[in-house]
């Protein structure tokens, strides 16, 4: 009877392990999406066989270091890196068009969405990126349609939500002039 119990146990415990394989966590702090092509697995040990390294890890793990830090050039130098090495990597090339506007190089910006976008589809964070982006430019209509866009699709994410605050303080400040 125990080998029985011992052998339940142990089969529940297998399909438990195998199923928490699945989950995925989000690639960072910055940017928040996951990535889908070297996903971290939670919940169980990988074997060093099982680890999936992909070429612009580190300069995607830089950038995002140098971003949340303020340092855009060092960010859009690193994420530049990273997609020269991964031209599929999505999260590189959202991250070197978010350091492009920062640094105010929307022409650049506008490709390197335009890629992501090729690449993974225009998913709610590019959609709030690229309304910040407008709004970075003045272009209070463009700003306003893709951050609705992306409203509609997460009526609850904070980050969109202080984007839809910012626009409409500045249109607001618009008005005063």
């Amino acid at each position: 009877m125990t080998s029985r119990v011992n052998l339940a146990g142990m089969l529940t415990v297998a399909l438990l392990a195998s199923a928490l394989t699945g989950c995925v966590t989000p690639g960072g702090p910055w940017p928040p999406v996951s990535r889908p092509d070297d996903a971290v697995t939670t919940g169980t040990i990988e074997e060093p066989g099982e680890i999936k390294y992909v070429a612009s890890d580190e300069q995607v793990r830089l950038g995002t270091e140098y971003f949340n830090r303020g340092d855009y050039g060092n960010a859009e130098r690193q994420f530049r890196d990273a997609v020269e090495k991964a031209p599929k990597d999505v999260t590189a090339w959202i991250g070197l068009a978010a350091s492009y506007d920062r640094i105010g190089r929307f022409d650049l910006a506008d490709r390197a969405y335009d890629q992501a976008i090729k690449l993974g589809g225009a998913t709610t964070l590019i959609l709030n990126n690229q309304g910040y982006s407008y709004m970075l430019r003045g272009d209070i209509g463009k700003a306003e349609e893709k951050l609705m866009e992306a409203y509609r699709r997460d009526p609850g994410n904070p980050t969109i939500l202080n984007n839809i605050n910012l626009l409409n303080a500045a249109m607001r400040q618009r008005r005063l002039r």
